[in-house]
Formats: structure tokens, sequence, C-alpha cells
């Protein structure tokens, strides 16, 4: 009972530190930059304010709305995972995977549901403020996804003899994410790496529930 009260303890530890460094960082950001507008820290990295309506690292390719409900029922499902996986007493590491995915998608819901509402828009000649006296930009569950980090670790063309894409532009990293990115990301490619196991036999363990369940059933 100790041990799962611990790794219980860690799990929501982890959810609510990357919580409010996720939500400094968007609120700092959000407050003090004009949209687009970005702060050279070396040549390889930027603080680089956009915003957008889509998925991790800037991707756009559904609807907002649909989008914000499908985060939302999503991170309803890894939640009850992680209780499952905490109440097991799996690996810490495993529960720390699991925890860092559950809070970046928490960090960006909140972006989604709540930031439309409550600051006013960002663009290149206003900076936004919080609670506006006019309202905010959008409607709940409209809002835009804070994002800053921009790492063009490489940027060159391609060589002209290469076919389609010779002579173009090219740089590498070029999405443009936030810390709530990192840390699903982080999780998702730890759990990959360390831990694909408990995954296989998570998919396992819930096929012989479900054969279970049935058989009791008859």
């Amino acid at each position: 009972m100790k041990k799962i009260f611990t790794k219980g303890r860690t799990a929501l530890l982890i959810i609510f530190s990357v919580l409010i460094i996720d939500q400094v960082i968007k609120i700092w950001v959000k407050t003090h930059m004009y949209w687009h507008e970005s702060i050279r820290v070396t040549d390889w990295f930027y603080i680089y304010f956009t915003e957008n309506n889509g998925m991790a690292f800037g991707m756009e390719f559904i609807g907002k709305l649909f989008l914000t409900t499908f985060r939302i029922f999503a991170v309803g499902l890894i939640g009850w995972y992680l209780y499952k996986i905490v109440k097991r007493g799996l690996k810490t590491g495993y529960i720390v995977c699991v925890s860092l995915i559950l809070a970046g998608a928490l960090g960006n819901i909140i972006d989604s549901v709540f930031y439309g509402v409550v600051f006013n828009e960002s663009t290149h000649s206003q900076i936004a403020s919080f609670m506006p006296h006019d309202g905010g930009y959008a409607g709940w569950f409209y809002g835009k996804v804070v994002d800053m980090f921009y790492f063009p670790i490489i940027e060159t063309n391609w060589p002209a003899w290469m076919p389609f894409v010779g002579g173009e532009h090219f740089i590498f990293f070029s999405p443009i994410f936030n810390f709530a990115d990192a840390a699903i990301s982080c999780g998702i490619i730890a759990l990959l790496i360390f831990y694909s196991k408990y995954l296989n036999e998570s998919c396992h363990s819930s096929r012989r529930d479900e054969k279970g369940t049935v058989s009791n059933e008859k």
C-alpha cells in the first residue's frame, strides 16, 4: 500500500510540475511578446511566439472543436490508464512516462478550452492581456495553443542535383513547439525505448480481461 501511495504521489508531482511550468511559460510569452516576435537565445535556439489551432508541433488538419473534444476524451482514457498502472504497482519509470504524456495533453487542453476566453488577440502590433475588458478573442473550446521553442539546428539548401527538392531551403528542426509538446514526446519516446514490454503486456492483459468477462457472462 505504501508503494502504491508513493507511486501515486510521484505521478501527481510530475503532472502538476509539468502543468505549472508549461502554463507559466505560455502566459509569460502570451503577455510579453507580439505574435511572431522572436528572441534569439543562440544561433540554433529561439523563443519564437506563434499559435496554432491544431495538434503538437503546429500541425493542423482537423476541426478545432473536434480536436479539443478528442483531446479531452483521450486525456480521460490516459488518466484512467495511469490510475490502473499505479494501482498495479508497475515500475516507477513507466508511471513517469505515462504521467508526462498525460500532463502534456492537459497543458494543451488548457490553452484550447480557456485561452480564447481569458486573453485577447495577439497580433504584430498588440500584446495580449489577461482578462481584457472587451472579452477574449474566441469562445470556450476555441482557444489557440501557444508555441514558442524553435530549434533551427541546421539551415541550408538542398543540393541542386537532388530530385524534387533540389535548391530548396531546408531547416532542421523546423517545428515550433511548447513545453507540453516536449513532455508528451519525451514520455512516448521513453516508453517505446525502455518500456515496450509493458505496453505489450497491457494489451495482452486487456484482451484476457475481455475474454474473462465474456466467459463469465456465458
